[in-house]
């Protein structure tokens, strides 16, 4: 099993930083992959940015140049850094881990809200 444990969300103006972190545990040695994705109620979970244990990263198309995804070589931790926040911003932040031998992410942190006021 793997344990994810996100921090660092909260509330932010419009134009604001924010730094999410998320802190893994337990068989990471499993896993080659973060991901950050994000849900708006009512809404479904989209991918924000993602980053593997060689370096590759990914951003969704809304987030580009102003997240940066990052993490140690063996994604211990890994962070989201977020600029020129906007209110559609809003969501709960969530972070994930990829089994080597998975297609999918599989292991869910429990989330961290993110408000960006206007």
């Amino acid at each position: 099993q793997v344990q994810l444990v996100e921090s660092g969300g909260g509330l932010v103006q419009a134009g604001g930083s924010l730094r999410l972190s998320c802190r893994a545990s337990g068989n990471i040695f499993r896993t080659n992959a973060r991901a950050w994705y994000r849900q708006i109620p009512g809404k479904q979970r989209e991918l924000v940015a993602a980053i593997t244990n060689g370096g590759s990263t990914n951003y969704a198309d809304s987030v580009k140049g102003r997240f940066t995804i990052s993490g140690d070589a063996a994604l211990n931790t890994v962070y989201l850094q977020m600029n020129t926040l906007k209110p559609e911003d809003t969501a709960v932040y969530y972070c994930a881990a990829r089994a080597k031998w998975a297609a999918d992410y599989d292991y869910w942190g429990q989330g961290t809200q993110v408000t960006v006021s206007s």
